[in-house]
């Protein structure tokens, strides 16, 4: 009775470990359902069998986070600076850590004249770091810049395996070590749009109704077993008796 009653606590603890996780998720896609270009993450539950003791294994709960790269809807801002990617790819852009990787396409032009992203990174084109100097911005489809009518840098927009990109905060991603990147070829950049975010936000608060109540029935299930644990204990002491 002993053995199987601490098999179904750890059960269910490590479940609602789980959701817990999966809650971080939810609510993160829920606060940034307004971010331009931000990719939701989704969670999927496994289980796996591993060495419990050197004699015994045991099932146990696991769980993998995804990211959905999916495109979100264009919405038209009329800003020159608002760059929204139709298609495959992504923006480069340089951080102090490295080059990172990002969809959202809110960029402006900061004091040094330099295309930064909404967070102070400059956007990198084929031939480095942008730099604007002057008043009217064009940007064709292919990512040729043109300032006051003369073609200036080229946006650079790469792709790599989905599952070599990882978040990194700040909407950016990284690239997995011993991934590579290479030019996106089935893109067009648009010109005053940005991508919105792919996050439902009806979606994410019936996945959070759905949560509580798988919360709930763990809960439930936790208080069962630690009744069934004190009948036993309860038995064996009128046994005693």
């Amino acid at each position: 009775m002993f053995v199987h009653n601490r098999l179904g606590l750890l059960e269910s603890v490590e479940t609602l470990l789980n959701h817990e996780q999966r809650l971080h998720q939810v609510t993160n896609n829920l606060a940034n359902a307004d971010t331009p270009g931000y990719k939701k993450e989704t969670v999927t539950f496994d289980e796996m069998l591993y060495q419990a003791t050197s004699t015994r294994q045991r099932v146990g709960k696991a769980l993998r986070i995804n990211t959905v790269h999916e495109q979100g809807v264009m919405q038209k801002t009329d800003a020159p600076l608002d760059l929204a990617i139709a298609g495959d790819g992504f923006f480069k852009v340089q951080t102090p850590a490295g080059v990172r990787y990002t969809r959202a396409g809110n960029f402006q032009r900061n004091q040094e004249g330099l295309l930064v992203t909404a967070n102070g990174y400059p956007v990198l084109g084929e031939g480095g770091p942008i730099t604007i100097s002057g008043n009217r911005v064009e940007v064709a489809r292919d990512g040729s810049l043109s300032v006051d009518g003369v073609r200036s840098a080229r946006l650079s927009v790469v792709k790599a395996p989905p599952q070599a990109l990882k978040k990194e905060g700040e909407n950016l991603f990284r690239l997995e070590e011993g991934a590579a990147e290479e030019a996106a070829g089935n893109f067009q950049l648009i010109q005053g749009h940005l991508e919105k975010s792919n996050a439902n936000t009806v979606t994410e608060m019936t996945e959070m109704i759905d949560l509580f109540r798988a919360y709930e029935s763990q809960q439930k299930m936790i208080r069962a077993v630690d009744d069934l644990d004190d009948l036993a204990v309860r038995r064996v002491g009128a046994l005693a008796g």
